[in-house]
């Protein structure tokens, strides 16, 4: 019987439900997968649209490399790459629908602002990751943000503002994500050949001039953790002013961002005193680049439920470890903090759902090509599908013991 190789937990639910199975194997186990029914071979994301939705597309090596070395793709799910080794991503409607909207998008206007919500575990971070792979091949200088929490949470390192009086630095952190910007953007960046548009003075030692390349003020944050923060907020000041001008296009991808408006952060002063988002220094740069006050180009950012449960309850069983979800929060239906939603207004929400019928079918052959399902029980399918409530986290632990 299936229950006997499920998950304990799974098996006692089984036990209490019965499923009626089949008396023939299912379309997933009468015969092997073609390759069109769950795959394309289309890997030009801009060529990503309802034919291919529900397909897996596969990103290369190299690709990945650039695009997600230092972050953008959830623990388990790079788990699951190295498992298969391949990184396959479903093109699903959300990312369609966005990248539609960005197709048909007027750059002369103010930025547009898309909202990604759903329940945990239905993909959200993984639509972004598409879009972070379409903006690259797009040619958009990318500012990504992989999890904000991380940042409120587990910040590597705390320091006094030497430039804002009353703030925080997180001097590695700032360093860590100057170089996930440079592994991103830097031969775009040398292409392009933007530069800084004034002087910037660190020390009395240390300037970074006008006209030298964007990339020295990177390398400057990067080499000079004690500066990284300073040299984000400069950055993004010198990319919305260079879109702007039409000079280069700029995509914002922001994972958690209803993090920077929560009351509080896990962080502590000196004094013990519990450190709020607006008093940490990365926080402003990245709210001025989700403002419309800019143009040539968009932002996405993803709203998740467990940022606002744990803004709820002090942050004591809330936590994103691994990028595991909490199912037992209900789905995001409006953006909350109020604040964050009057930041954003006016926005395009795209909720993101669990798996539709096809999509749930074209993800149970392609563990079955994998072999992350091996068993092929009668009615598996089935008692998979109400175990999971087709939700795409969900359906990737239970099938690990098939």
């Amino acid at each position: 019987m299936m229950r006997n190789v499920l998950p304990r937990v799974a098996r006692s639910f089984c036990t209490s439900i019965a499923v009626p199975a089949p008396a023939s194997a299912t379309a997933a186990t009468k015969a092997p997968p073609k390759l069109d029914e769950f795959r394309t071979r289309e890997q030009n994301t801009a060529s990503h649209g309802p034919a291919t939705v529900a397909r897996f597309y596969t990103v290369p090596a190299d690709v990945r490399k650039q695009i997600f070395a230092h972050g953008g793709l959830p623990k388990s799910f790079e788990k699951q790459v190295k498992t298969f080794n391949e990184c396959a991503l479903m093109v699903r409607r959300p990312a369609v629908e966005i990248m539609e909207y960005l197709r048909r998008t007027d750059f002369n206007r103010p930025v547009n602002r898309f909202v990604l919500y759903g329940e945990d575990g239905a993909g959200k971070s993984l639509t972004m990751a598409h879009l972070l792979h379409y903006g690259a091949q797009q040619r958009y200088v990318l500012v990504h943000v992989p999890w904000v929490p991380n940042w409120m949470k587990r910040a590597k390192e705390t320091a006094n503002s030497s430039t804002v009086d009353g703030a925080i630095d997180l001097p590695l952190d700032g360093a860590a994500w100057l170089v996930h910007f440079k592994s991103q953007n830097g031969p775009l960046l040398a292409e392009l050949g933007l530069t800084v548009s004034r002087d910037y003075v660190w020390t009395k030692r240390e300037t970074t001039p006008a006209g030298v390349p964007l990339l020295d003020l990177v390398e400057h944050g990067i080499s000079r953790a004690k500066f990284s923060c300073d040299a984000i907020a400069a950055l993004l000041q010198e990319l919305k002013q260079h879109s702007s001008a039409g000079r280069a296009r700029t995509l914002v991808l922001i994972d958690g961002f209803n993090a920077f408006f929560q009351p509080y952060t896990r962080l502590l002063t000196e004094s013990k005193a519990r450190i709020t988002p607006d008093q940490i220094t990365l926080t402003e740069p990245f709210l001025g680049i989700t403002r419309n006050d800019w143009t040539n180009g968009a932002c996405v950012v993803t709203i998740d439920r467990m940022v606002a449960e744990y803004a709820k309850t002090a942050g004591a069983t809330h936590t994103r470890q691994d990028g595991v979800p909490h199912l037992s929060a209900p789905p995001v239906t409006v953006v909350e903090p109020r604040e964050c939603f009057e930041h954003l207004d006016p926005f395009v929400p795209v909720r993101v759902d669990g798996y539709d019928d096809t999509e749930y079918y074209s993800c149970i052959q392609y563990y079955l090509e994998r072999k992350w399902i091996q068993t092929t029980v009668p009615g598996f399918e089935e008692e998979l599908r109400m175990l999971s409530c087709q939700n795409p986290y969900q359906l990737m632990q239970l099938s690990a013991s098939l």
